[in-house]
Parts: C-alpha cells; structure tokens; sequence
C-alpha cells in the first residue's frame, strides 16, 4: 500500500505543471487594460487585508492537529493559489459566454480569494484525511460549483454580487461536512487527532488574524464600507467577550478552554457577513454577535456529542459549528431584518422573503449534493485513500531530516 501510493504521489508534480501550463495559456489570452487600474488601486490596501486574512489567518487556524502542521499550513497555501488562478478562469468563461460582466482585474482576483474561503473552510473539515491529490480535486470541484451557484443567485434570485459572495461560508462548511461523510472516523486509539498546547497557540494566532481582518473582508465589496467595517467590528467585540464567558460557565471546572475561544470569537463575523452594510444601529449587530458565539460554543457540545456519532461524520475542525451554524442564523437574520424594513410594502416583501430563502436553500443544498458526490469520487482507487492509521501525519508527505523515516 505504502509503495503504491509513493508512485502516485510522485504523480502530483505532474498534475501541478498541467493546472500551471493551462493557467498560462489562459493568462495569455487574457489582455489586460490599464484604463481604471489606478482607480482600482485605491482598493488595494483592502485586498491586502484579505489576502493576509485568508493565507495567514485560515493557515494557522488549521494548525490544531499535533501531527499535521506543516501539511496544514503547506497544502492550505498550495489550495489557495491554485484555487485563485482556478477561480479567476472560471469567472473568464463567465465572460466568454456573456453570464457575467467585466469588473476588471483586480476586482475578479479579490472575488477569487472571497471564494477560496468556501474551499479553506472545507478542507477544514477533512484535514488530516485527504491526500494533496484529492485536496486539489475537491478544490477544483467546489470553486466550478460554488460559481454556478453563485450564478444562479444572481440571475434567478436577484441576490446582489455582494450577498451571493457571502454565501462562502454556508457553502464551504457544508460542502465539507458531506465530503468528510465518506471518510473513516480514525480510531482513538491511535490518539493523533488531538492538539498539543504549541498547536493550540498557533492556531489561536490564526484566530486572531481572522478576528483583526474580518471588517475587510466583509466590507471588501459592500457598497457602504463603513457601515459594514463598523458593525462588523462591534459584532466582533461582542462574540469574543460572550465566549470568554461561556466557555467558563460551560467548563467543569469554570476554567478557559481554548477551543471555544478558538472558535466562537469568530462566530460573529460569519453571522454578519450577509447584513453588515444593511444594518442602522449597532446594537443590532452586537446582539448578531453574542448570538454566534453562543451558538458555536452549544453547538460544539451537542453536535460532538449527540449529532456527529449517528450520523458518523467527523468533522476535524469543527466547521459546523464554527461557520456552518453562524452562517445559517446570519442567513436567518437577514431575512427577519429584510422583513422589519420592509413591512410597509406588503405587497413587495412576500416575494423578497421567497427570493432571499431560495438562495439560502439552494445554496445549501447545492453544496450537500456536490459535496456527497466529491466525497464519492475522493474515495474511488484512482485517488489511493490513505490508510486510516496514517491520518494526521506529516510524515506521510514531509521531510523530516533528523527523523529516521522507516516507509
């Protein structure tokens, strides 16, 4: 087994050069106009925000594992530049086909790096199970669907670019759960799937690169930037004071546990994401914010506990709790807040209500159908699943030279 699947990933460099060569050719095709590039750079400083956010904080937020640090940090940089240049290709045949209208450059790679979140946040649920090789197929998989859904958004059900972007997480941490849903549940006896105090600080520090550039990334392309920096921040706030108080309160022993921190601080940036920029009074965000963080620090004591084991999925991260949930009660905020402003149009709110929910169940169930599909095709023998007993180790793809590897 172990021989077999040494052939087959001295295979991925191949694979690498393939995705690279059609990326180039692409590129070449692609002419580039300098009208609006300085407009568009005024911009930038925001794009930074979020490119740091998505390669440094989703980096370390993943390095939890004990055994899987250099694989979570080194094939979550692998993803993210493939997916961008992947992302940006996709939306190029958008343009070909006249579905999409031309932004320019920088705006399709800013969309590009929103969108790779959706893939960050799956993986998220399968670390430490996929080799690169499948990492790299689901990442393809999921960026060509999370567009078409996207698409359908935008021109079935009226969802504005912004709000059909903020989608990623709903999309990502479902899609995750039903990939992760044909993967064994390691033993635990072989007691690799847990963290080490060095690991749980890393991964705090992704926490807190999140939690500091979470205002960009929902205000990157809302249309009142302020407004979205704003309530962000204040829902932000709000979500990292509530879970400091309920992980004590949750605690056996009235003790922190940096796990609930590691998560629920970042429920409220999710929650808000879809009502950010809509939002007139920051209360209303600050109220958003505590009800993320409670509902990711309850929910990770029943789902571990009551959901997961019947329905034998093992999510490594715990990105259902950490953005699933989050994004369903923003997805559902949204909707009661679209109801407040607009109940003095009855005859309009009916049909925005409808519009609004069938982006939320299409979505969702667009990333559960091609989620279970993907996770079928991860687990066909032209992939070489890992064996179970090698989950969660680097040393199954890193060097390690003062190590005696004995493969």
């Amino acid at each position: 087994m172990i021989s077999n699947y040494r052939n087959f990933r001295n295979s991925i460099p191949w694979l690498l050069l393939l995705l690279e060569v059609l990326f180039i050719i692409r590129t070449y095709f692609l002419i580039l106009s300098l009208d609006g590039l300085s407009l568009a750079y005024d911009s930038y400083p925001e794009f930074q925000d979020v490119n740091h956010m998505v390669i440094f904080g989703f980096g370390f937020f993943l390095v939890a594992l004990r055994r899987y640090g250099f694989s979570s940090t080194g094939f979550n940089l692998l993803i993210i530049v493939l997916g961008v240049q992947c992302s940006v290709l996709v939306e190029d045949l958008f343009l070909f086909f006249h579905l999409e209208l031309n932004e320019g450059v920088l705006k399709s790679i800013t969309k590009a790096i929103i969108s790779m979140s959706a893939v960050v946040i799956s993986t998220g649920a399968v670390l430490g199970k996929t080799n690169p090789v499948q990492l790299i197929v689901m990442t393809l998989v999921e960026l060509i669907v999370f567009h078409g859904s996207r698409w359908i958004n935008k021109r079935f059900l009226e969802v504005d670019d912004h709000l059909s972007l903020m989608h990623v997480h709903l999309f990502g941490a479902y899609f995750g759960l039903a990939v992760t849903s044909f993967f064994s549940e390691p033993s635990p006896r072989l007691d690799k799937n847990r963290s080490t105090p060095k690991s749980d600080l890393l991964s705090m520090l992704g926490s807190v690169f999140l939690w500091v550039f979470w205002p960009s990334f929902n205000s990157l392309l809302a249309e009142i930037k302020m407004q979205a920096v704003l309530n962000t921040y204040f829902a932000l706030a709000v979500s990292a004071v509530t879970a400091f108080m309920l992980s004590a309160l949750t605690s056996k022993d009235g003790k922190f546990r940096m796990t609930h921190i590691h998560s629920a601080v970042l429920a409220a940036g999710v929650t808000v994401s879809y009502t950010a920029q809509t939002i007139n009074h920051p209360w209303i965000a600050m109220i958003l914010g505590l009800l993320g963080s409670v509902i990711t620090i309850l929910g990770s004591h029943c789902l571990q506990s009551c959901l997961n084991p019947p329905l034998k999925i093992h999510d490594t991260s715990g990105v259902h709790f950490t953005f699933g949930l989050p994004a369903v009660l923003g997805a559902l905020a949204q909707v009661v807040l679209l109801v407040t402003r607009k109940w003095t149009e009855p005859s309009s709110l009916d049909y925005l209500v409808l519009l609004h929910i069938g982006a939320f169940c299409q979505t969702i169930s667009v990333a559960l159908i091609t989620g279970f599909i993907t996770g079928s095709v991860l687990n066909t023998r032209l992939l070489k699943i890992i064996p179970v007993s090698k989950y969660f180790e680097d040393q199954f793809y890193w060097e390690f030279p003062h190590l005696a590897v004995g493969f």
